[in-house]
């Protein structure tokens, strides 16, 4: 299990405070709405870490690393940089892949596949966002919004005799 406040630690204790500057008066500032939501604290998995197991969290995640695994940060956002390789099943509240993925997405606001993201696995979501030139093989179901949104159960093979474990009749 890996420790995500000791992983934001490391971060934030590299990171070096830059310098603000003056905005000229006469400089026109627009207002921008995040794509991610930055409430509460935000957690990197920088380009050179390399993770094989379960990950989970309660703060958002950005991976520019290589992840192998699972990584569940419910009610938190993942996203996955343009130098992020994940092969894993996320599940999250929103997900934002501008690499490369291959696992299944169970997000529980949205998805969003960036130009340079590329997807090899499912989506569950009620909100799907897939950008010209991005790559996805897979299948997407989008539902409205429920709470506990839960992941789709695999469909089961008819057994011998043409009968069916799940349809029962009396």
């Amino acid at each position: 299990m890996i420790d995500m406040k000791q992983i934001k630690e490391n971060v934030s204790n590299r990171i070096k405070p830059q310098h603000a500057t003056e905005i000229p008066p006469d400089f026109p500032v627009r207002e921008s709405k995040p794509l991610i939501n930055t409430k509460g604290s935000v957690a990197a998995i920088g380009a050179s870490i390399r993770i094989k197991g379960d990950v989970s969290g309660d703060e958002n995640l950005i991976i520019q690393g290589h992840v192998e695994g699972t990584i569940k940060v419910q009610g938190h956002n993942v996203t996955i940089s343009k130098t992020g390789k994940v092969n894993a099943n996320i599940v999250a509240n929103q997900i934002i892949v501008e690499g490369e993925l291959q696992g299944d997405m169970l997000g529980e606001e949205k998805v969003i596949i960036r130009e340079t993201g590329n997807v090899y696995g499912n989506i569950v979501s009620p909100r799907v966002t897939l950008e010209d030139g991005a790559m996805f093989k897979g299948s997407i179901e989008m539902e409205p919004r429920q709470k506990g949104i839960s992941a789709p159960k695999p469909a089961t093979s008819p057994m011998p005799g043409g009968e069916n474990p799940e349809r029962k009749t009396a």
